[in-house]
């Protein structure tokens, strides 16, 4: 009986499946190299494809007429594609991944590249170019821990299982082709005059300029106007002193300066009255689980990460660490074979201090509630991001990793605590028949807020005036008018997007197309997948048509154009 190849799609990978696998692996380099190319045990040759070894091939190996750029010879539309070898570098590592694909040695070949759209096609393109017919099965690894690994070797997926994921990574793959190549000559050769070198589009990339170019469009064809707002402060009995806002109706925003500074002058050192108080209660479930998407608003929210530079410390937890499950997923669910883990994960993660109480909450539990956590419809390839079942050794992680990994833990630990409570307040207080309102919150149950250390919200809308932390007050009690205050304003463009923003933009393009039939064939559907969107973000920047300030994305005059 022959070996089994077994093709990741990373080296650390590699290394990672030989620890599992029966050994012992005798390392193997290439010819005068001291780099590791492969590993090879008693039954099984373990290699990788380190990324995208192979590739479509560019025009001009189809013709070389295609060489030089004419309006002439487009549109160009292979049929088949060529795959072509990246370069010098992957053609090391391709020379050996061939020569083990069509060793007499092997009778069967097991695909362990990242287990989604893009490990099948990086896989299905290394095949295809080797000429290899072996018999080929599916590794499928939701996490890197080594229990994982071995349940997902003894269960490999039959290769025919996957074909319409790899069909669909093949068809994306060459629409990029198709309109990447064409689009970009096209207008290269049509905007020579107004831009050296070329322009570049994209099936993906070009739509998304096209929203932080009709943002930037909105913000210098925006006018400021100006307008007023009025705050007063507020004392009852016993100093309990409060802030109020200039209300007109619905509004707080006084269209004239004469106006604001006669209601402020009608108000100052007059006596008021609460002519309204009104106190309730709202709860606020936790939020789902992550996906690669959510997570990557997130972390750019609270630390200004990049999207990429998220993706990089969500893979490195789940590769290096073993902490983390697979990140590049687009379900926010877990399925329900994942139950019986729930706990024990629970457990692993409150092994740190840091995390111990709210653990040791969930691991109470007599029922855990599943409600909003397991609905295997809504989990595709790969479920919602957790912490895995196994031994995590934060102290090894760097700052970036730790943070990331500290949202998915607390994430995790939060979906299964109770609902927070506030109680909101509202009050009226009129001053000369002028009536100032007053917002005030309590959290009564911090519920899944607790996981986190949060006690409120944020301040809410600007116009409205902040949340407060009110003294005890009641309706019909009188109060001084201690301080007016008139505060000129300004109306705001609309804000740049940020990569957060402009990830949940990503997400539900569909939203944004005018074409009603469109509209809705993509109503579950945006641009770009949760791997890609960062690189994308990344593509708009390196090709000099958006640049960072701060945290926005700012498209250039050569993107404008």
């Amino acid at each position: 009986m022959g070996k089994t190849l077994v093709i990741a799609e990373k080296p650390s990978v590699g290394q990672d499946l030989a620890r599992v696998l029966p050994g012992p692996f005798q390392k193997h380099t290439g010819a005068g190299e001291r780099t590791t190319r492969w590993l090879e045990g008693p039954d099984h040759i373990i290699t990788w494809a380190v990324g995208h070894l192979v590739g479509l091939a560019d025009p001009d190996e189809y013709d070389e007429k295609f060489a030089k750029w004419k309006m002439a010879d487009l549109p160009i539309v292979p049929s088949p594609f060529k795959l072509v070898v990246r370069d010098e570098r992957s053609q090391k590592q391709m020379t050996v991944v061939r020569k083990l694909l069509r060793s007499d040695e092997v009778d069967r070949v097991i695909n362990a590249c990242d287990a989604g759209r893009e490990g099948e096609l990086i896989f299905a393109y290394v095949y295809e170019k080797s000429g290899s017919k072996k018999p080929v099965e599916r590794l499928w690894l939701n996490s890197m821990t080594e229990s994982a690994m071995r349940e997902a070797l003894a269960h490999l997926r039959p290769a025919e299982e996957l074909h319409q994921l790899e069909e669909a990574a093949r068809s994306r793959s060459e629409a990029d082709w198709i309109v990447g190549m064409n689009a970009t000559r096209a207008a290269t050769i049509r905007l020579r005059s107004s831009f050296d070198g070329a322009v570049s589009l994209g099936r993906v990339q070009t739509p998304t300029l096209a929203i932080l170019t009709r943002r930037e469009e909105e913000i210098r064809a925006f006018r400021p106007e100006p307008y007023w707002l009025i705050d007063a402060g507020f004392r009852a009995e016993e100093s309990r002193a409060y802030e109020g806002r200039f209300h007109a109706g619905a509004k707080p925003r006084i269209a004239t300066a004469a106006e604001a500074e006669a209601i402020a002058a009608a108000v100052t050192g007059q006596a008021g009255e609460i002519t309204k108080l009104e106190k309730t209660k709202r709860t606020e479930k936790a939020p789902l689980l992550y996906n690669l998407t959510a997570l990557q608003r997130e972390a750019n929210t609270r630390f200004g990460f990049s999207a990429r530079r998220t993706l990089g410390a969500a893979q490195r937890c789940y590769e290096e660490h073993k902490a983390l499950t697979y990140p590049r997923t687009e379900s926010r669910f877990l399925p329900g074979d994942q139950v019986p883990e729930l706990k024990p994960t629970a457990a692993k993660v409150g092994r740190n201090p840091e995390y111990a109480a709210a653990a040791a909450y969930v691991t109470g539990l007599d029922l855990l509630p599943l409600g909003r956590v397991v609905n295997d419809e809504k989990v595709g390839d790969h479920h919602a991001i957790i912490p895995t079942n196994a031994e995590h050794k934060l102290a090894k992680m760097s700052d970036d990793d730790r943070r990331i990994y500290d949202l998915v833990a607390r994430r995790f630990l939060a979906v299964f605590h109770p609902d927070a409570e506030f109680e909101n307040t509202r009050i009226e207080t009129t001053v000369a028949e002028h009536v100032f309102r007053t917002r005030g919150k309590v959290l009564i149950v911090p519920g899944w807020r607790g996981v986190y250390g949060e006690l409120s919200e944020g301040e809410g809308d600007e116009d409205e005036g902040r949340d407060q932390q009110l003294p005890v007050l009641a309706k019909g009690e009188r109060v001084a008018t201690t301080s007016v205050e008139v505060l000129a304003k300004e109306t705001k463009p609309p804000r740049r997007y940020s990569d957060a923003s402009l990830l949940g933009v990503m997400e539900a393009a569909g939203k944004l197309v005018d074409d009603e039939e469109l509209r809705e064939a993509m109503t579950d559907s945006g641009i770009g997948t949760p791997a890609t969107r960062a690189a994308i973000i990344e593509r708009l920047i390196d090709v000099g048509y958006v640049d960072r300030d701060g945290r926005a994305l700012v498209p250039t005059e050569k993107g404008m154009n």
